[in-house]
């Protein structure tokens, strides 16, 4: 009688759950798409903010990749997070938005550097390491799979990234 009444009781709650809007997805795979998403975002405003602000074009093709490939990712990205029950932040965290708002009072060749090496390096080592966790431990097969897509085009841009400090950094 018990296991018949907590059968029932879990086949009404279910139900319920979803119609909330609780994630359909284990917290751990969720919280990789929303860290996924603001760190989206971050890359796309900086680099939006680099295609105005930076004084070579090496910076500035950069940018425009950025802007490109990770607003792409960003859609596939909302229709993974849509279908799986997570909703996603519309904008960088917190601490990324003052770090961007800091870069934007940089000018000139120093703008360039502290780009390349904050939203080029850091950023995507940090993606980077982000996306391979996911990609080891997610327990979703679509997210797993989102991650193991993605991994290639951040290493990419990981590499590209460290080209374009070597090419902004201070010279000898």
């Amino acid at each position: 009688m018990k296991r018949t009444a907590t059968a029932l009781l879990l086949a009404l709650a279910l139900p319920a759950a979803w119609s909330q809007g609780a994630p359909l997805i284990d917290k751990g795979d969720g919280s990789f798409l929303k860290q996924a998403a603001e760190q989206g975002h971050a890359e796309i405003e900086s680099s939006r903010l680099a295609l105005q602000r930076a004084e070579t074009r090496e910076v500035k093709a950069f940018a425009q990749q950025m802007v490109d490939d990770h607003t792409r990712a960003g859609r596939e990205l909302s229709k993974l997070a849509a279908a799986k029950g997570v909703e996603l932040p519309g904008e960088p965290s917190t601490m990324q938005q003052a770090k961007i708002k800091l870069l934007g009072r940089i000018e000139g060749r120093n703008f360039d550097t502290q780009y390349a090496d904050d939203y080029g390096v850091k950023a995507h080592e940090s993606t980077v390491m982000l996306f391979e966790k996911a990609e080891a431990e997610a327990k979703d097969a679509d997210v797993k799979a989102w991650a193991t897509k993605m991994l290639p085009i951040l290493r990419q841009h990981l590499h590209h990234a460290y080209e374009l400090k070597r090419q902004t950094g201070p010279k000898p």
